[in-house]
């Protein structure tokens, strides 16, 4: 091992984690260690974590984000006992070592069929639309402000997406940064009631608000450092009651005060929105509500 490599085995490990049942509150108290690094994306990750017993319905999910993790890679099956901290510090070491390198677990293939059909064989209508590679493409459709017609684009977000509760699926339409249509298809895993404590649900809006050291403080029983830039969430956004805002709730969070607010259906809550102020709305309510929440709108 290289000097230069020795070097690298004492940074923080970046590590990608997948989150399973109940494990939410687990995954989050881990990565307050020095020690490792939680990367927004895979492609920026060494190791995948994969916290729990993923259910069946997101295996397909999983092996994604496995795959798009670059070489040399390697992951780590973790049930939440104990710190894993050790262990991922040696598979991080091994990888700079040169060994441990996992390989593909799907086939290196495009995700559905697309050659060949629409008018320029990309799948789409006219130039436009299609999923080439599994990358759904852009169609023009009515803007829902003014009515004139933009580029829609419509994905599937979930289950993994770290600004998103673990287990959530949704697919969303998105003109610019604007989201008009929004159809809930999995709901989040259930966390239990660690991960909807006010201290971790107020660390995690503030983490989202790019504010790390605030949420550091506030998940190890601190205040944060000031109170006024909380005034960065607007007032009004995510209004779901008279006095009831995302920022109200944060507030009170980090009052230590329990949140019971009713949920009204997600495409209701969050159509219209732009993008950064549905993922603040998502993360201003607890794991627990949003899962309560997509149950019922299934069962309507």
């Amino acid at each position: 091992m290289s000097w230069l490599t020795r070097l690298a085995a004492q940074a923080a490990v970046p590590v990608y984690p997948c989150i399973g049942p109940g494990l939410l509150a687990a995954v989050e108290w881990l990565f307050l260690s020095p020690h490792l690094r939680r990367t927004a994306t895979p492609r920026a990750a060494a190791i995948l974590l994969v916290a729990g017993q993923i259910p069946p319905r997101a295996q397909a999910g999983l092996d994604r984000l496995h795959d798009q993790l670059p070489h040399p890679r390697a992951s780590l099956t973790w049930d939440g006992a104990g710190d894993s901290t050790p262990d991922l510090r040696r598979l991080w070491r091994e990888l700079l070592a040169g060994r441990g390198d996992q390989p593909d677990r799907l086939p290196d293939t495009p995700p559905n069929e697309w050659r060949g059909k629409g008018d320029h064989g990309q799948g789409g209508k006219g130039m436009m639309g299609g999923v080439p590679y599994g990358r759904p493409m852009a169609m023009t459709a009515k803007d829902l402000r003014d009515g004139l017609e933009l580029d829609a684009y419509t994905a599937r977000f979930g289950p993994f997406a770290p600004m998103l509760p673990p287990g959530l699926e949704v697919e969303i339409t998105l003109q610019g940064d604007v989201i008009t249509k929004l159809t809930p298809c999995a709901p989040p895993f259930d966390q239990g009631l660690d991960a909807s404590t006010p201290s971790a649900c107020a660390a995690r809006l503030l983490h989202l608000l790019g504010l790390p050291l605030d949420a550091r403080r506030v998940r190890t029983g601190k205040r944060p450092m000031g109170l006024a830039r909380l005034r960065a969430l607007p007032p009004g956004l995510g209004e779901v009651a008279p006095d009831n805002d995302a920022r109200a709730r944060l507030t009170a969070w980090l009052a230590g005060r329990e949140d019971e607010t009713h949920i009204p259906p997600l495409p209701d809550l969050l159509t219209g929105l732009e993008w950064h102020e549905a993922m603040l709305v998502l993360n201003s309510f607890t794991p627990d509500a949003l899962r309560r929440a997509c149950l019922e709108e299934a069962e309507a």
